[in-house]
Formats: C-alpha cells, sequence, structure tokens
C-alpha cells in the first residue's frame, strides 16, 4: 500500500501548484485545473496515509483559527479534523466572547488572533455583499500585519463558505463524485441536475449552488440549474459557470423544470437556497435594523416557498434519471419528508437508499481542507510527503 502513497505522491508532482504555496483560498474559480487537481490528489495522498496509519503532522505545533459566523455542523468538525491531522491545535473564535462585540475592528482581530495561527478558516454566508468581503477584508489585514512585521509569519486563508462559494464543499462533493465514476477522466459529459428543492425554511445560503455550478463545468460535465422562477443566483456566478463550459467542453444551462433536470441525470443535487434578490433585501434590512421588514420577509418567502412544495426528490423524480440509477447528493442535513420536516426537499425513501454514500460524501471534506491547508504552507509538498511516508511513524500505535 505504501507504494501506491508514493505513486500518488509521484502525479502530485506531474501538476503545477506552485502559486498555491503562501496563498488564500477564496474561490474554485480563482485556481488553475492543476492546482484543483493538485488538491484532490493530496486529500487522497492524506487519506491513504491514514488508512495505512501513517501519520501526515507536518506542524510540531502552531493553530488553526476557526471563526463561523453561522452555524455548523459538519465544516466545523471537517475544518478540526483537518487541523488536527497535520499536527495543529484548533482555537475557535467565538465572537460573543471575544472583544469584537465591544467594537474590536475586523484589522484588529485579524492581526490579534494570528500571532502564531498557521490557518484561518472563516464561515460567514447570511448575509449577500459581505461574507467573501469580510474574508478579503480580514486577508489583507493579515497581509498587513506581517509586512509590518507584528507577525512572525503569515497565517493562510481557508473559505469555509460564504455568500458566494463555498469551495471546501463543492471540492470534497467533487472528490466523492471521481472516486464514484472511477476517476477525473470518466466525468466529461456527464448530465448534473442541480435544482432547487422545497424546504420550510428561507434563508439557506446559495453558496452551495453556485459552488456546485462554478465547479463541476470545470470538468467538462453537463450541469443543469433548476429552480422556479425567482429563485436565480447570482447572474455573475452563473457567467463563470457559462465561461467554464464553454472552455472545458461541458455546458451550463438553466431551467425551470425539476422534471427537466433529472430526465437522464447521472448525478442529482436536490437543494434548496433562497432567491438572490430576497437575500439582497433581507441584507439590507439588517444593515438598517428593520427588525418587522425582516419579519415581514421571511413570512413572505416561506409562503413562496409554499407555491413550489412539489420540488421534491421522489422515488418517480429519481426514475427519470439515467438507468433510474443517478447518483444522489446533498451537503447535509437535508430536510427529509416525515423525518426533519412535514413536507422536504427529499423522500425518506430515497434519503434511506443513499445514506452510506452521503456519508462517504461528507467524509471527503477533511481531507481536502487539510490538503489545501498543506498546499498553501509547505512549498515543495512532494517532498514533505515523501519524508513523512519513509518514516512512517504511527498515528495510533496499536
Amino acid at each position: 500500500m505504501t507504494q501506491d502513497i508514493k505513486k500518488l505522491i509521484d502525479e502530485l508532482q506531474e501538476l503545477d501548484h506552485k502559486n498555491l504555496f503562501g496563498d488564500d483560498f477564496f474561490h474554485t474559480w480563482d485556481k488553475s485545473q492543476d492546482e484543483l487537481k493538485a488538491i484532490w490528489k493530496t486529500a487522497d495522498i492524506l487519506r491513504a496515509m491514514r488508512e495505512e496509519n501513517i501519520s501526515p503532522k507536518i506542524f510540531d505545533s502552531g493553530l488553526g483559527i476557526s471563526l463561523f459566523r453561522d452555524n455548523s455542523t459538519r465544516t466545523r468538525f471537517s475544518f478540526a479534523s483537518a487541523c488536527n491531522l497535520l499536527g495543529l491545535e484548533v482555537q475557535d473564535l467565538d465572537e460573543g466572547k471575544s472583544q469584537i462585540a465591544h467594537g474590536e475592528t475586523v484589522k484588529e482581530t485579524a492581526n490579534m488572533i494570528s500571532f502564531m495561527a498557521d490557518v484561518v478558516g472563516i464561515r460567514d454566508d447570511m448575509y449577500i455583499g459581505k461574507g467573501y468581503k469580510y474574508m478579503k477584508d480580514f486577508s489583507e489585514y493579515v497581509q498587513e500585519g506581517y509586512d509590518d512585521g507584528v507577525l512572525e509569519q503569515r497565517p493562510t486563508l481557508v473559505n469555509l463558505q460564504c455568500d458566494i462559494d463555498h469551495p471546501t464543499q463543492s471540492m470534497a462533493d467533487l472528490n466523492h463524485v471521481i472516486h464514484e465514476f472511477g476517476g477525473i477522466e470518466n466525468l466529461k459529459g456527464k448530465k448534473v441536475a442541480m435544482t432547487w428543492a422545497y424546504s420550510p425554511s428561507y434563508g439557506k445560503p446559495l453558496s452551495v449552488p453556485q459552488g456546485i455550478s462554478g465547479l463541476f463545468t470545470r470538468l467538462g460535465m453537463d450541469v443543469v440549474l433548476a429552480h422556479p422562477e425567482g429563485y436565480e443566483i447570482m447572474p455573475e456566478v452563473e457567467e463563470i459557470a457559462r465561461k467554464n463550459a464553454e472552455e472545458y467542453g461541458g455546458s451550463f444551462t438553466v431551467t425551470n423544470s425539476m422534471e427537466e433536470a433529472f430526465k437522464d441525470a447521472d448525478i442529482v443535487y436536490p437543494k434548496s437556497w433562497a432567491p438572490f434578490a430576497a437575500m439582497e433585501e433581507r441584507t439590507k434590512l439588517y444593515g438598517e435594523g428593520d427588525q418587522k421588514g425582516i419579519d415581514e420577509l421571511e413570512q413572505r418567502l416561506l409562503e413562496q416557498n409554499k407555491d413550489h412544495m412539489d420540488w421534491e426528490c421522489t422515488e418517480e423524480m429519481m426514475k427519470l434519471t439515467k438507468d433510474g440509477k443517478a447518483l444522489y447528493m446533498h451537503c447535509l442535513p437535508a430536510d427529509i419528508t416525515g423525518v426533519s420536516a412535514e413536507h422536504g426537499e427529499v423522500a425518506e425513501s430515497v434519503f434511506d437508499r443513499y445514506r452510506v454514500p452521503l456519508y462517504k460524501e461528507a467524509s471527503f471534506k477533511p481531507y481536502i481542507i487539510a490538503a489545501m491547508i498543506l498546499l498553501q504552507k509547505i512549498e515543495n509538498p512532494e517532498e514533505k510527503l515523501r519524508e513523512l511516508v519513509d518514516k512512517a511513524n504511527k498515528r495510533l500505535d496499536k
């Protein structure tokens, strides 16, 4: 098995990923094709090392700072797992218990939490036009602190979900797809149905459908974005997906029919999200402190959702897919009809049939995040990985 790991390392060396070193990870569309492939390859190497009980620790000490401005289970624990896998201790920044609650600026926060930090993971997906900007500002202030000699080293930043993209999710999702279909070379021409689905909640982020649209089109796949009228995503992300499809030989289409998207699909991803225009309105209302307006918007959107309760991944919808056996995907947690919701995104029988593949899908995220960190912190990752494999230090002495 060690020879298999070394083969993966040799394959990693064939990819041009040098620009990842010392960089941040904001969006998948900011990265080259080789850089994305390098992250998937490194994730596979790290996973194989853990399976072989080989320690992949590249750090003797240091911090991974997690800053979650929205609730999270999978991404929060995936970031913690990734940092721990590489030898970093994780410190969660609770804004309610910090000086941020007393008016501390982003510039001060960025520098004060970064003294011994190697990586900062931020999730800020609640407000359109705010999350990505916060991350960019944070990154610039950290760079400023490093240039001024305040910080001995510059921690890199990983976008753990913003208002525009959810790169760790989409990268993990595609890593799952790569394994399910037997390699990247087998994905060209595969039809992906990224569809809206009914949920009894109103404010789910747009970053998952946007992330899938912006990434899966990079591999020549035929991505169909389906949603009811009025549930559009950001137009600039649609444009990115169209350009990707044109460059990489796939296609990107938009439809208001879930059935059309599911027909002959190889992969289906039914997931609720809030309308882009409504989320812009929500951000404005929060900025004005208009709680009455926010409450009214929420009720209006919940009623609007009810007009589309038939947008559900049912057994009948699955029969429309290629041979009735499309790979069902979800970032989780899903709104399961009759289980977690009276009416939801997916029928209980469909979800239960795909439960194991769904859990496998989620399992790729810690390794994707760890791969991002490793490639951003190590200038010659192949040399370091070979050294770790040759030493073969046991992660756990059984």
